[in-house]
């Protein structure tokens, strides 16, 4: 109104507040050199993140480094931090634990995650519901998680020794989950398959989903059975997603910390006592910086190396 012209947008403004030389030369750029402008400051981000920490870490595991003296001389140390490391029975102990944890861990939430995620893809009454119900585990804090287990493993007021009990007959109070040596271990795998399968479920679901259906039509109408159709077509086209899942859990799973030491705190003695439990004392209890630091590096070598040889043998099954 009254000759006035109509305020202009930000980037209009922007536009016409940009020098002639500046603005010449965007247009002179194409579209990668534009979209490695905008992603540059998260990636020198994320370098300075993840790649200062691991080159510093590599040096710290050649000295004798301790956090808690950082005016004392650091001497240099060769690999012999590497070589205690290999040669200590301690550390093979909790290596050994990291592996049971793993492996039966992921044993028991691939077998039941895809069982469940078989039985929501038939579609029944109320599946909405009851997928709704099971993914509830995955959604809580691990902190929550361990306090409320930990009462639920009371010999006396939690619930879980009466529930083995109205199974098998025996007392309640005649054992004891997270103070036995020999159940201690297992009560762990329990709580983290409880906790995890919901999420093994949902990736085998997505798996099972991206089956067409038009490939079951053809089987039926060459007579297959419903056992030859699961073997033949199912499994071996969820495959990869069920790998995926058995990748995801594998690697969490093999640096687990927070479960373990909210239910356990690596007791008892050190039955539970897993790497990453191992690898906080070493670095905050004992303060052996530099010794922490060359287990740390050999884990992610381990987890690394691993990883990426599944990676190839997922490769190879997709291609399939």
């Amino acid at each position: 109104m009254n000759g006035t012209l109509p305020p202009k947008s930000l980037a209009e403004r922007a536009a016409l507040a940009t020098p002639p030389t500046v603005a010449m030369r965007v247009r002179g750029l194409s579209d990668r050199a534009v979209a490695w402008i905008f992603i540059a400051p998260t990636i020198v981000l994320l370098l300075a993140i993840n790649i200062f920490p691991l080159i510093w870490t590599i040096q710290l595991s050649f000295t004798n480094y301790r956090a808690n003296r950082p005016n004392a001389p650091v001497r240099n140390v060769g690999i012999d931090n590497y070589h205690s490391i290999l040669t200590d029975p301690d550390i093979w102990a909790a290596m050994q634990a990291t592996a049971h944890f793993v492996f039966w861990t992921i044993v028991l939430q691939t077998v039941i995650g895809f069982t469940l995620a078989w039985l929501i893809d038939r579609k029944f009454r109320g599946h909405g519901f009851w997928t709704t119900i099971i993914l509830i585990p995955m959604m809580l804090s691990p902190a929550v998680v361990g306090n409320f287990w930990r009462f639920l493993y009371q010999p006396q007021i939690g619930g879980f020794n009466y529930f083995v009990s109205f199974f098998t007959g025996l007392p309640p109070s005649s054992f004891e989950m997270i103070g036995s040596v020999k159940l201690a271990p297992w009560a762990i795998v329990v709580v983290d398959t409880w906790m995890w399968t919901p999420y093994v479920m949902l990736i085998c679901l997505a798996g099972l989903r991206s089956i067409p259906d038009y490939i079951y039509e053809a089987a039926e109408v060459d007579r297959a059975s419903p056992l030859r159709q699961f073997w033949s077509i199912t499994l071996p086209m969820a495959l990869p997603f069920i790998m995926l899942a058995v990748l995801f859990r594998g690697i969490e799973n093999f640096k687990m910390f927070d479960m373990v030491n909210l239910l356990t705190s690596g007791g008892p003695g050190s039955t539970t006592e897993v790497a990453s439990i191992t690898l906080k004392r070493e670095a905050f209890e004992k303060w052996r910086t530099g010794f922490s630091s060359a287990f740390a590096i050999i884990l992610f070598v381990t987890v690394f190396g691993l990883a990426n040889i599944y990676v190839k043998a997922l490769n190879r099954v997709k291609q399939r």
